[in-house]
């Protein structure tokens, strides 16, 4: 699986130091994995945001970034 370029995220952050130098929502200590380890888990984008310091926008943002950072593309039929 190709490995996500995290800094063209806006909604994250990565500070030497911080938490390890981990990729974290801006502003926060709260790691972006964070997030896909509870979705894994069953929890919903809203229960995320009651659980930890996040919100949805931020939450949307970084699905989003991530489902767009992992579309195929479409192979050129003319080779």
């Amino acid at each position: 699986m190709a490995t996500l370029d995290w800094s063209q995220c806006p909604a994250v952050e990565s500070v030497p130091g911080k938490v390890s130098g981990a990729w974290v929502f801006k502003g926060t200590r709260m790691p972006v994995q964070t997030v896909f380890l509870n979705l894994e888990a069953g929890m919903s984008p809203k229960e995320i945001t009651e659980e930890f310091d996040v919100t949805l926008d931020e939450i949307e943002a970084v699905l989003h970034f991530a489902s767009e950072s992992l579309e195929m593309p479409v192979p050129n039929r003319s080779e």
